[in-house]
């Protein structure tokens, strides 16, 4: 008995430690970007001017290296390969199983919908909350993110087409709403972007804490998948040359 009754003490012990340690290695996060502490202003425009752009194989291809953690369920597992998949037909960028790189997508189910800005550096993680986070869009969105990309509603030229009521946010996310000095690759605001907010995003009472101008009608934050916009935008961040003369061609 009392053999047993070590062994499942150490089996609590070991238990209430991997937890502690998976605590503790959760970055922070604002709203569902992940940031190291020491560089809180990590966004799209300093980030890929200083090196965060993953690097562009003599092919022409971006490879981007991924590994998938195993607690994802067999149906969740088409829903994140089909977003990963889904960037190959529209640009020069391709995730690929990760082998041996250096640098690499850890995805993972933790505590909410999250992703880096850019390559950070070794394994970065891609967080697909298993409840909640495994829709095609959320897996672009969050892709996107670890390309570089930001939110639509923090772009520089924001305040021309919707206006950010901030006395409906909630307190602690209102950084969120931030306006970023971005470079917007020479496409429009587009409120059809699946990097756009829904219109009731981190409210506190249920009313809107975006609204878009002039027409405040306007539909938005209802994305299903990546919009021509954001296609355009990742051929002309990554210069991927064959994709960004078709995705010209479509608009």
């Amino acid at each position: 008995v009392l053999q047993s009754r070590t062994i499942t003490a150490y089996v609590i012990l070991y238990f209430n430690l991997i937890r502690h340690l998976r605590e503790a290695d959760e970055p922070k996060v604002i709203g569902d970007i992940a940031v190291d502490d020491e560089n809180d202003e990590r966004n799209a425009d300093p980030c890929t001017s200083q090196g965060c752009m993953w690097p562009k194989s003599s092919d022409g291809i971006v490879y981007v290296p991924y590994v998938i953690a195993n607690h994802f369920s067999s149906r969740e597992l088409q829903v994140i390969q089909r977003g990963l998949d889904s960037f190959s037909s529209v640009s020069c960028i391709r995730f690929n199983p990760h082998s041996n790189e250096r640098d690499y997508l850890s995805i993972e189910s933790r505590s909410g919908c999250y992703s880096y800005v850019g390559r950070r550096g070794y394994a970065q993680t891609v967080s697909l909350d298993r409840n909640g986070c495994i829709y095609h869009h959320t897996v672009q969105h969050e892709l996107l993110h670890a390309l570089g990309f930001n939110h639509e509603q923090c772009r520089s030229d924001r305040d021309n087409h919707i206006r950010v009521v901030w006395e409906n946010i909630i307190d602690s996310y209102k950084y969120a709403f931030d306006k970023i000095n971005t470079l917007n690759q020479g496409t429009p605001y587009d409120y059809n972007s699946v990097m756009q907010y829904h219109r009731t995003a981190f409210s506190k009472n249920g009313l809107p804490t975006m609204v878009p101008i002039p027409n405040s009608n306007v539909a938005f934050g209802q994305a299903t998948q990546m919009s021509q916009n954001d296609i355009t935008r990742i051929n002309r961040l990554y210069k991927c040359c064959e994709y960004h003369i078709s995705s010209i061609l479509l608009l």
